[in-house]
């Protein structure tokens, strides 16, 4: 943990650089991954997850038995949350759906566009040490509401071979019933490719390892689509002197648990909070399980010290967290002045922990500073917006020779034509 006062904003830029993992070998890798699952299909598959995940299996897609049987490893309260959850979050984006709006452009023009679901989408949900379910909600959920056809789940199995019961019962609670048991950057490249037996995908979503994420970018390359760039997750705090301390520590180590790679960053125009923060921390830290990934995130946590509100909030906007919490006092008069952030938790009970369970909204959330030009997955991420158009006689008689002569300023005579011979057959009529 470090921290740092009163930094000029010529320093801001370098203070809001993402730590950099190198690996040089993990491209390689992961390019002979996707190319071998392209060429050998679910044979690939089976060996990279007895390779991976020390399982051997000749069956892939989850069974219908293997999906009941799991409501019944779930105890009733994480069912009963589970549906809490599912409810706010389908009442969130079902909001999102837009109605048709035609548009009379000019006399005789209607002009609308028109929300169509992606037909084939992929889920990818990891299964180690901490198995999303939750994420499944945010990615399910959306999906079923924009009408995706068909929605493949993969997910990578545990050492006996079995996917996480939550896993299952939550695909099961939204109707997703093509669920496989295969994980890793082979996942990304089986939904990507096509296999035997799992089919080819259109668009990819879900986090994942430094494997997941590299394939991810690696087959949007090659004209697969993907929810957006990933990296660590990552929280920023603001708060002042209003705040709780303990309640800014747990929010940092809810953030540190996720990986050794987590990002961590409190700002505030008070000393004395950033000092009790710290003493939280310590104290807090020893008390969760993934104290350990928890403590190698933190050596890398910045505490800065501002002089005022106004210069917290423009350098989190540089920064643009994936998650930024407002824990200052009226925090709703602060919220116009954000411009970059994923996802904005205002006041000390609004917890990031609400956002990523069961508040409504979405958290795949754009990081590594993407929030600047990408939102967060929504509805309108699993639709395409098409645009139609019908002129009437009229209308093209309107606008006809202004199209021609455009046409013909850019020297694209075929274009002017397509006007200009129907005003011809007009002219007849």
């Amino acid at each position: 943990m470090k921290i740092i006062k009163y930094p000029k904003p010529d320093d801001w830029a370098a203070l809001t650089k993402r730590p950099l993992l190198e690996n040089k070998t993990l491209e390689p890798l992961v390019k002979q991954i996707l190319e071998e699952v392209k060429t050998n299909k679910d044979f690939a598959l089976f060996r990279f997850t007895e390779q991976f995940d020390q399982v051997r299996t000749t069956q892939l897609l989850v069974s219908n038995p293997e999906l009941v049987a799991a409501s019944k490893q779930i105890p009733a309260e994480l069912k009963s949350a589970i549906k809490l959850a599912k409810r706010n979050i389908k009442k969130f984006h079902q909001a999102q759906k837009e109605k048709i709006k035609p548009i009379e452009t000019s006399k005789g023009i209607v002009c609308w566009r028109k929300s169509i679901a992606i037909e084939k989408v992929g889920l990818y949900i990891p299964g180690g040490t901490a198995p999303l379910f939750s994420t499944l909600l945010m990615l399910g959920i959306p999906a079923k509401l924009a009408g995706c056809k068909e929605i493949v789940l993969c997910t990578p199995p545990n050492k006996n071979g079995n996917i996480n019961p939550a896993i299952l019962y939550t695909a099961k609670l939204i109707g997703i019933n093509k669920v496989f048991k295969v994980g890793g950057a082979q996942a990304i490249a089986a939904m990507a490719y096509g296999t035997e037996s799992i089919p080819q995908v259109y668009k990819i979503f879900g986090p994942g390892n430094q494997f997941v994420t590299k394939a991810k970018e690696l087959v949007q390359q090659n004209g697969i689509a993907i929810d957006m760039p990933a990296g660590p997750s990552e929280v920023l705090i603001i708060a002042d002197k209003s705040s709780y301390a303990p309640f800014l520590a747990a929010d940092l180590l809810s953030q540190a648990e996720h990986g050794s790679d987590s990002q961590t960053i409190l700002l505030s125009n008070s000393k004395a909070i950033i000092d009790r923060t710290m003493r939280e921390l310590e104290d807090q830290l020893e008390l969760i399980p993934r104290k350990e990934i928890a403590r190698k995130a933190l050596n890398n946590c910045l505490f800065i010290l501002f002089e005022n509100l106004e210069e917290c909030i423009a350098f989190s906007n540089e920064y643009a967290p994936e998650h930024l919490i407002l824990a200052v006092k009226d925090a709703l008069n602060f919220a116009d002045k954000i411009t970059n952030a994923g996802s904005v938790f205002l006041g000390n009970y609004s917890c990031e922990s609400a956002g990523d369970y069961a508040s409504g909204t979405n958290h795949t959330l754009p990081t590594n500073g993407y929030a600047k030009s990408y939102s967060g997955v929504s509805l309108d991420s699993f639709v395409k917006k098409i645009s139609f158009q019908q002129l009437s006689k009229e209308g093209l008689k309107n606008i006809g020779s202004a199209i021609e002569l455009m046409a013909a300023a850019e020297g694209l005579e075929a274009h002017k034509n397509a006007v200009s011979i129907r005003l011809k057959f007009l002219e007849n009529v």
